[in-house]
């Protein structure tokens, strides 16, 4: 799992990204790895920083492993 997105923010500060991530992963608007411009179009604190929408979003796929601990990613 992409770790420095998290050691930097809590998961409590992220949640509202993972939040919207299955929200929009639940629509079908979009294959999820295209899914950082949307961030970026949704949250304002991410619109120039493309960087740390793509680390947020490798931290929110990094959340189904947790998931499935039982199962390798």
């Amino acid at each position: 799992m992409e770790t420095s997105i998290l050691s930097t923010y809590s998961k409590n500060e992220c949640q509202k990204y993972f939040d919207y991530l299955e929200r929009l992963r639940q629509s079908g608007e979009t294959n999820m790895y295209g899914a950082a411009p949307y961030l970026q179009e949704e949250f304002p604190e991410l619109r120039y920083s493309p960087e740390r929408a793509r680390k947020i979003l490798l931290a929110w796929f990094g959340t189904f492993c947790e998931k499935e601990a039982d199962t390798k990613c």
